[in-house]
Formats: structure tokens, C-alpha cells, sequence
């Protein structure tokens, strides 16, 4: 999936990834202690799978997020 595709969210509104990356990034940096898997980001925020996939990935190749070893996200430069 490209960056700028656009996902339907539960509020029946077209959002890109790109308007997601911002908004998540955003939330971790309120909360930098938040750890989050995939499932929670889903839920979380109303996306579909493949949104979610390519937001972590987006945000992970940014270095902004890191895997855990519990497999949650968490933000790079806090640590896991």
C-alpha cells in the first residue's frame, strides 16, 4: 500500500495514511510511555488491517516507533 491511499474510517470518512501517521505520532508523544500492538491500534483508532499494517510500518521506518519483545509498539527513543 502507498502512503497517500486513502482508508475508510468508522466514522464512514476517507482519512490517508499519511493524515493517520501524523495522528498516531501525535498521540505517542502525549503518552510516551504507551505501548500498543496492532490490534489495539486497530481498535483504537477504527482502521482496517492493511491501513494499520502500513502505519506502524510507516512510523517504524521512520524510527518514531520500535517493536517490543512483547511485540507492542512503542516509541524509539524512549526505549523498550
Amino acid at each position: 500500500m502507498r502512503l497517500g491511499a486513502k482508508r475508510i474510517n468508522m466514522a464512514g470518512e476517507e482519512t490517508p495514511v499519511t493524515e493517520w501517521v501524523r495522528i498516531v505520532r501525535k498521540e505517542f508523544q502525549e503518552i510516551p510511555g504507551q505501548r500498543l500492538t496492532k490490534p489495539q491500534v486497530q481498535r483504537l483508532w477504527g482502521l482496517d488491517e492493511d491501513t494499520c499494517d502500513a502505519l506502524v510500518e510507516a512510523l517504524v521506518q521512520a524510527q518514531f516507533l520500535t517493536r517490543t519483545s512483547t511485540g507492542a509498539y512503542a516509541r524509539a527513543d524512549i526505549g523498550n
